[in-house]
């Protein structure tokens, strides 16, 4: 093949993402060219119906309802694997590796779930597997920590990485609306799934801190050891008690080393006001990392889309096409580690975690419960910064206790929590929300 001849890309699934990519690629063909040393083009591209009108120009490319005839193509040296879930995507990843064939995803929950499996075979094969759209659409974050931050040991990092919650969050603050009428409304727009489980409850998010987690400490993917917690419980009234006191609520994906493992966490979090992540609204998303010499990073942006995420796959590309003439052992390695060096760093179980806490109580309207609560928080050496009793309403006999504590553990907050809950004045369930200052 001359220097010359374009590279040959194979599509599984020509959907909004695979279009998006596909502008990009014919739009800016000419800088991608001279940024890869060659130019890149898709040549065949598999979909369910072949028929359909799709979002871009496909007169150049060979349309297919035939999944296999991609991965076994042999002019193509790359698959591009764009049609989400993992049984059938990981069969046909797999193919495409056996077949030599270099691979780019989109795919979190395909690197979270058997990334370890996918990047053991590529590398045994001399293949690379790409995946920087799989995490925070087309924010870099996957390259700044795994090329530009490899000098540095990397304290914690804390995400808004599912711009979904990100938009209701952001509504139920600036609107006073239930979470509910926000979430019919993302999925009018779009932004939610008709089934939205894997947003509002933390799953997507928690694949995505799987993979941000590997590559910042050099751990194997890990996504069942993830703690998830989704936001469906929060309510407008916490969103407005938390501006009272300072913060906002954000739904995070926290990644800490510590002393005695990493916390790998995903869930509605009290962040400072004045934080710049506290201030990243609508569906965007951003991550900070903080590493040893650098300091704090905060790398913003797009999450989701067409173009964003497709800018993020073409970038991809362009890595693979510049180093398909390299040593494979001379490529960076997939999870920014060399795959013989990764640790077996133990992922802490929740208990472990100490954080301060915001606290709503609802008690009945009557002396004494105040003190029957801060004696349980006595009790187990909890320490309170900060308290709200609100008036009580007309004809209303329960009033809400919001608190914020100190740093403590999981742990005890459990067993304080488990106490007050039993006490004959408190009414429901205790809300408990983490706290971070990001500091």
């Amino acid at each position: 093949m001359s220097a010359l001849e374009p590279v040959k890309v194979g599509v599984l699934g020509l959907g909004t993402v695979g279009c998006g990519t596909a502008n990009i690629l014919s739009r800016n063909a000419d800088e991608i060219a001279r940024r890869a040393g060659r130019g890149i083009e898709i040549s065949i591209a598999s979909m369910r119906d072949t028929k359909k009108q799709r979002a871009c120009d496909t007169s150049s490319i060979t349309l297919t309802e035939d999944s296999n005839k991609v991965v076994t193509d042999p002019d193509v040296e790359i698959v591009l694997e764009l049609i989400g879930g993992t049984d059938e995507a990981k069969d046909l990843v797999l193919k495409a590796i056996e077949h030599g064939k270099h691979v780019v995803t989109a795919n979190k929950a395909l690197i979270a779930l058997h990334g370890n499996e996918i990047f053991q075979r590529a590398q045994e094969k001399g293949v690379t597997v790409a995946f920087e759209a799989a995490v925070a659409g087309g924010i870099p974050i996957i390259k700044a920590i795994r090329e530009g931050l490899s000098a540095n040991a990397i304290q914690w990092l804390a995400g808004i990485i599912n711009g979904t919650g990100n938009f209701i969050l952001t509504e139920m603050r600036d609107k006073g609306r239930d979470f509910d009428d926000v979430l019919k409304e993302a999925q009018q727009l779009g932004y939610a799934e008709a089934d939205p489980t894997f947003d509002v409850e933390g799953i997507d998010a928690a694949h995505k801190l799987t993979i941000l987690a590997s590559i910042a400490f050099g751990v194997p993917l890990q996504f069942e050891k993830v703690y998830t917690e989704g936001i469906t419980e929060l309510t407008r009234d916490d969103v407005a008690y938390a501006a009272e006191l300072g913060y906002r609520i954000k739904h995070l994906g926290i990644a800490k080393r510590t002393t005695k493992g990493l916390e790998l966490r995903v869930h509605p979090t009290l962040i400072p006001h004045r934080r710049l992540l506290a201030n990243v609204d609508g569906v965007m998303n951003a991550v900070v990392v903080k590493a040893d010499a650098l300091g704090p990073s905060l790398y913003y942006g797009a999450g989701a889309g067409a173009e964003p995420t497709g800018s993020a796959v073409v970038a991809d590309l362009v890595d693979v096409v510049r180093a398909l003439t390299s040593d494979p052992e001379n490529r960076v390695p997939h999870l920014a580690f060399q795959p013989g060096a990764l640790s077996d760093i133990p992922i802490l179980s929740m208990d472990d975690v100490s954080t301060a806490y915001y606290l709503r109580i609802h008690v009945q309207d009557r002396a004494g419960v105040l003190a029957d609560v801060t004696q349980i928080f006595a009790d187990h050496t909890i320490s309170i910064e900060a308290i709200i009793q609100k008036e009580p309403q007309a004809n209303i006999s329960i009033v809400p206790i919001v608190i914020l504590t100190h740093e403590v553990s999981e742990q005890n907050m459990n067993q304080a929590i488990d106490e007050i809950e039993k006490l004959e004045a408190v009414t429901n369930k205790v809300m408990r929300i983490r706290l971070e200052t990001l500091s």
